[in-house]
């Protein structure tokens, strides 16, 4: 995307939603309890809801449907699948996640620039055999998918996985681009970012994640997959509630704020919905953690998981989505997630309008 356009998305969602950013909240009432049980709306869904919901049923490889407006409740039904209770996998939704957590080192200053190169930070983490260059890649090209080394997703997943060290073997990986050059989607680089983000800390991924997006969101993160050296994967393998990944969404469209605590700061939520890249799989842009898109001239931003688990969120139109579906099964953007986009962009969007 052209800086021109990145500069338009940036001014549309500070000022297209203004009274979010500048520090606007939801009432104390306004999300359900993370123990909430029931998969039924809180009112009578409007008519166009739930011709969205009839085409969301038709997909069999969606679970469930959680859709809030103006901070409230305007859908939610489970059409197969666990209750909206239930912890999920989130895939790679966790990539979103941890690139919340880098937010946060950004605002504390445990991370003083986006230029911060991990030679710089964690030259320990550089295995003796990876390029020279590895040490030159910095914080924004992890957070972009732009590190320059060759993927460890698709079909080199299986093989990353199977490593002795998923750190070294990750940055052990041949330079197939320059840093900052493209974007190259894989979970090892975001793996990376989780073990720079443990390193300068001291503290593991999971106690982050629970003391600084858990308990102000106050949502439930448990444990999940660890790789050979204890770091818990940086990039897969979260789980979270329907309710929990809405929390999550609305404090991004809320300038990083939830109820009264500014979780992250106004400034890194508006930078993180800022193309900087974009995804040759889908042509949708991608930011921090987060892939842009349009439906007309309304942007949107998604968090993307394996199997199409999404968490959405439409800044000029405070809105918040987040859809669950079969973890087992691939959703392509030729294929099942395909149809997920063209459902946001063709129906949820246009009708929240």
């Amino acid at each position: 995307m052209a800086p021109t356009s990145r500069r338009a998305f940036l001014t549309r969602t500070i000022l297209g939603s203004s009274s979010l950013l500048l520090g606007s909240q939801p009432s104390a009432n306004s999300l359900p309890p993370p123990s909430a049980t029931s998969s039924a709306p809180s009112s009578v869904s409007p008519k166009d809801w739930e011709t969205i919901a009839n085409i969301a049923r038709d997909f069999d490889q969606c679970h469930a449907m959680l859709i809030f407006q103006d901070g409230k409740q305007v859908f939610s039904e489970v059409f197969r699948g666990p209750a909206i209770s239930k912890l999920v996998p989130i895939k790679s939704v966790s990539k979103t996640v941890v690139a919340a957590l880098a937010g946060t080192a950004i605002d504390r200053g445990e991370i003083t620039s986006l230029k911060a190169t991990l030679g710089e930070l964690v030259p320990k983490l550089i295995p003796s055999k990876a390029d020279s260059k590895v040490a030159n890649i910095t914080i924004e090209n992890l957070l972009t998918m732009q590190a320059g080394l060759e993927r460890t997703s698709g079909r080199n997943y299986g093989v990353w996985v199977n490593s002795r060290n998923w750190v070294s073997d990750a940055l052990s990986r041949p330079m197939v681009g320059e840093p900052g050059n493209g974007m190259l989607y894989s979970t090892g680089t975001s793996h990376v970012m989780g073990a720079v983000l443990s390193s300068i800390s001291g503290k593991s991924l999971l106690s982050l994640a629970r003391d600084r997006l858990g308990k102000p969101l106050g949502i439930e993160i448990p444990g999940w997959t660890r790789d050979p050296q204890g770091r818990y994967l940086g990039g897969n393998e979260m789980a979270l509630t329907l309710t929990a990944m809405i929390r999550f969404g609305e404090m991004y469209l809320n300038g990083g704020r939830f109820n009264d605590k500014q979780v992250l700061s106004e400034q890194w939520t508006s930078q993180s919905l800022v193309p900087v890249t974009t995804s040759v799989f889908s042509g949708l842009g991608y930011g921090y953690g987060w892939f842009i898109g349009q439906s007309g001239d309304t942007n949107y931003a998604i968090a993307r998981g394996y199997g199409g688990q999404i968490i959405g969120i439409v800044p000029e139109l405070k809105l918040t989505f987040a859809i669950t579906s079969d973890p087992t099964r691939l959703a392509r953007s030729g294929g099942y997630f395909g149809d997920l986009r063209r459902l946001i962009e063709n129906n949820i969007i246009p009708v929240a309008r």
